[in-house]
This record gives C-alpha cells, structure tokens and sequence, in this order.
C-alpha cells in the first residue's frame, strides 16, 4: 500500500472534480488513510476569486492562474520533502492538470463523477460554501475528463466516501483499472 512518506516515492493526489462531486470529503478520509496531510484547494483561492464565485460569476482562466499557482506551490513542497499528500482542486481542464504535474511529474488524480442529479441535490443541501448552485453548469461545461495518457482515476462518485478510498487505494496499488465507475466492490 502507498506509504504516507517514503522517501524514494511520494504518493501525491489530487482529488479533482466540480462543486459537491465529493472531492474534499473524500480528499480528508484519502489523506486519513494514507497518513498524510490534506490541503483544500478552496482555501488557496485568492479572496478576489471567493467574490466572484459568491456573486454568482464564473472563474475564467485569468481567474484561475494565481489559485492553480498556490496549489502547484502545495504539491512541489510536498514533493520536494519527498513526502505525500492529498489535495482537492477542481482541475477542470487538462491543461490545468498539465501545469500542476509541472510541480510533480507523477501526480495522481481522482475524479468524483457523480451524475448531474446527484451533483444539483448535493448542492442545494449544503451550506456555508461560496459557490452558489447557479455555477455548477458553468463547471460542467468546462470539465474536460481525464483521458488514459494521464495518470487519473474516475470513479462514480455517488457511493461512501470508504468505498471510494478503498477503489483509489486498490488503483494507487495497480490492482484497478482507471475508469473504476462499473466496479461492483
């Protein structure tokens, strides 16, 4: 199993992702079961993209440098100690996730997939969180899912946040294919 810090090969993640897919739940019990810290990726927006979310505008890739810079910032430290971690960041876009594998070449990500149901009740239901309801279509509509040149595991994202890190714990292993949504564990 991937060790929490080991020396020769750090495991790092990022549980990536649109709003209310899951990413920071499952991020904090990924990060528990590896032991090793967990950063939220919200916390590194910068208090001009909070604002902006909260008023109901869309982050655009201006928007998104500066964030996208902390959290890379996140992930080189992590690996420069040569030790792991596990970090939520939507990512949307490949080339998002191109410049946070500049910080470490072998980064993993994880995509929560939930159907856009599921993904509209998680968030209407929550609260205390800056992004409104009205912006998921905008992240959907920007999504561009990992394809199988990158190192990313997408899985379906509805079931418990145990069952999710049991299947991202199996993938980090090599022991489950990268598209793990029909997996029936």
């Amino acid at each position: 199993m991937p060790g929490a810090t080991s020396p020769a090969s750090p495991v790092i993640v990022v549980v990536m992702g649109v709003s209310a897919s899951g990413k920071s739940t499952i991020g904090r019990l990924l990060a528990k079961r590896l032991d090793c810290p967990f950063e939220e990726g919200d916390d590194l927006h910068p208090a001009a993209n909070v604002a902006k979310m909260r008023a109901g505008h869309a982050l655009d890739d201006a928007d998104r440098g500066p964030w996208l810079d902390r959290v890379a910032a996140w992930i080189a430290e992590r690996a420069a100690q040569h030790a792991s971690g596990v970090i939520s960041c939507s990512a949307l876009k490949r080339t998002y996730r191109d410049r946070l594998r500049q910080a470490f070449p072998d980064l993993a990500f994880v995509l929560p997939d939930p159907d856009e149901a599921t993904l509209r009740e998680r968030i209407r239901s929550r609260t205390g969180h800056f992004m409104p309801p009205s912006l998921l279509t905008s992240q959907l509509q920007t999504l561009e899912r990992p394809d199988a040149s990158e190192r990313a595991l997408r899985i379906d994202g509805k079931e418990s946040a145990e069952v999710a890190c049991d299947r991202v714990l199996r993938w980090l292993e090599g022991s489950t294919p990268a598209d793990d949504r029909a997996d029936p564990a």
